[in-house]
């Protein structure tokens, strides 16, 4: 059997990237750590961690078993919460882009204060690289987040899947410039990426003319008639319109919905959240949309 406190100190590694700052986290001795990894490479049978320098990093072995040792930890964590009969209380802290906080947040927390009123939440809105950094730095109990894979970070866990869409205002026809003008988000915004990827693959000329994290900034230049953006189906709004593959815009890719939980904290109230968060986005409903050839 492997040894969930080992293991538990082994993703304390990774996500810390020393021996010495897992060790303050897990509240034990560099010494008691550095046997509890000599021990799991015992048992594993391989070597997980090689010298680089005066750093430690994981072999390709130490890559595979992080992934199984933190859905092994996780899953304890869970399993310890859903025999926990006692209250609901305390407070967690969530985190999520600000197009998601417009969209999911009302519902999410309306059905969670109501069955946990001893719950507080507090809301931290920032884009989803920085919200990985603070649940990795133990800032943030539970974000979500546009799902990306990111190196030495965990994967999320994708909790909703819906089409990325080219959208434009219903009244008028910015489609048409012979260079397309663009409200994307920031540069390492994926739905922007994936955008200039589409328009390069099939040689549609393109211009950036509004660059914001803030959705609300980037719908306004659509809505206004003055660009064109991309936007989960959910995130459509009233005066917007759909623009197709028989309007000239290639498909795009789905877009991906997920869950970072910080690995330190073992809290029914983090646990309980999430559940909400499952379930209220299980059942969200997707706004009508004008379709551009209606």
């Amino acid at each position: 059997m492997l040894d969930l406190d080992q293991l538990r100190t082994f993703v304390a590694i990774a996500e810390c990237g020393s021996f010495t700052r897992a060790a303050d986290t897990v509240h034990k001795t560099q010494s008691a750590v550095s046997m509890q990894m000599r021990r799991l490479e015992e048992r594993i049978g391989r070597p997980i961690f090689v010298r680089d320098g005066r750093m430690s990093r994981l072999t390709e072995n130490g890559e595979r078993l992080l992934h199984y040792a933190r859905r092994l930890v996780q899953l304890n964590d869970e399993t310890i919460a859903a025999f926990d009969d006692t209250e609901v209380a305390g407070l967690v802290r969530l985190g999520t882009p600000d197009d998601y906080a417009d969209r999911f947040l009302p519902e999410i927390l309306a059905r969670f204060s109501r069955s946990n009123p001893k719950a507080e939440v507090s809301v931290v809105c920032a884009p989803t690289p920085n919200l990985a950094d603070m649940v990795a730095q133990d800032e943030l109990d539970v974000a979500i987040i546009t799902h990306v894979r990111l190196k030495g970070r965990r994967e999320a866990e994708v909790v909703r899947r819906e089409p990325l869409l080219w959208v434009a205002s219903a009244r008028h026809a910015v489609e048409n410039e012979e260079v397309l003008p663009l409200a994307l988000g920031r540069a390492d915004c994926d739905w922007r990426k994936a955008a200039f990827s589409a328009l390069e693959g099939i040689g549609r000329e393109s211009r950036l003319l509004y660059s914001s994290w803030n959705s609300t900034a980037v719908g306004a230049a659509v809505l206004a008639g003055l660009a064109v953006s991309v936007l989960p189906e959910s995130a459509l709004r009233s005066g917007m319109r759909v623009l197709c593959e028989a309007d000239g815009f290639p498909k795009l890719p789905d877009c991906e919905i997920g869950i970072l939980r910080s690995w330190r904290q073992n809290k029914r109230v983090s646990e309980a959240l999430v559940e909400h968060i499952i379930s209220s986005l299980d059942n969200l409903s997707v706004p009508r949309a004008v379709a551009a050839n209606s």
